[in-house]
């Protein structure tokens, strides 16, 4: 055999090789839905800054042999900037808000499963102050104060437009107007306020309650409920880890320990809300 035929017979040889794996990269390559989650890569989750100490302590007590799933990675901002992140490509998996409207958005948006929207936590409003024991009524406390009080960023920050919306009802948000100290966030503006950089603040009461520290609760009342709701985003590539973590945080034990660390536990949120709303429609009839 001469050497042009083997060289011929060689190339012969690579072509069919490379058409016999071909169907096996394109396998390989092929990843369908239900197949795309790889149980070696941690869940992103963002999260908003005031459920975040009660998450890293939720996952620790019970997810520390991380047998449910890897340990998550966390991204902690203002409800406002993690939409905002998202809306621009962020590779997050999960979104925790402290609202329900930014899921909704991106709902609508078709950036998060409609099917895995659902309310895993109702925030509490407390006033406090790391220099004055608040032992008054908090209304007449706020009323009372005549230095700085700090609140989260109403615009992007939910926990700052439920303290915008406390002293619009106590007619004091012209008052305070010129006195606020605005935190990106509410974990920045109690961190402003346990520096005693501000006398006063309006902060999450599951902040308090995480670090020992007693304040007084903001009633209900004076704000709209806030109502915090999490989605599974479309741009996740672990589905099926996420739905695994979403069952850990709303089952029972996990449900208990959210409302130990200073949140209102949803069915009482849930059952006033229902009787609020029948009184509503009774009224009209």
């Amino acid at each position: 055999m001469g050497l042009l035929q083997v060289r011929i017979l060689i190339s012969l040889l690579c072509l069919g090789l490379m058409l016999c794996s071909s169907p096996l990269v394109a396998a390989k390559n092929f990843v369908n839905l239900d197949e795309k989650n790889s149980d070696e890569e941690p869940l992103r989750i963002a999260v908003a800054a005031n459920f975040a100490p009660t998450l890293r302590k939720l996952l620790a007590r019970y997810n520390s042999d991380q047998k449910a799933f890897i340990k998550p990675l966390i991204i902690v901002a203002s409800s406002g900037t993690l939409f905002l992140q998202i809306q621009h490509g962020a590779s997050f998996d999960l979104f925790l808000s402290a609202d329900s409207e930014r899921p909704q958005l991106l709902i609508e948006t078709d950036l998060a499963f409609k099917a895995s929207q659902q309310t895993y936590a109702y925030g509490q409003l407390a006033l406090w102050s790391a220099i004055n024991d608040i032992t008054l009524d908090p209304l007449i406390a706020l009323k009372n104060n005549e230095q700085r009080l700090a609140i989260a960023n109403p615009k992007i920050a939910p926990y700052g437009k439920a303290a915008k919306q406390v002293l619009e009802s106590l007619q004091q948000w012209g008052d305070y107007k010129t006195r606020l100290i605005q935190g990106i966030n509410i974990g920045q503006t109690f961190q402003q306020t346990r520096s005693q950089a501000v006398n006063l603040g309006i902060v999450s009461n599951s902040q308090l309650v995480l670090n020992n520290l007693k304040g007084v609760l903001i009633p209900t009342r004076l704000h709209q409920p806030i109502k915090q709701q999490l989605v599974i985003l479309k741009r996740s590539q672990n589905s099926q880890q996420a739905k695994h973590f979403v069952k850990f945080l709303m089952n029972e034990k996990s449900q208990q320990f959210i409302a130990q660390s200073g949140y209102a536990k949803l069915s009482e949120v849930e059952e006033k809300i229902k009787g609020e709303v029948k009184g509503e429609v009774n009224t009209h009839e």
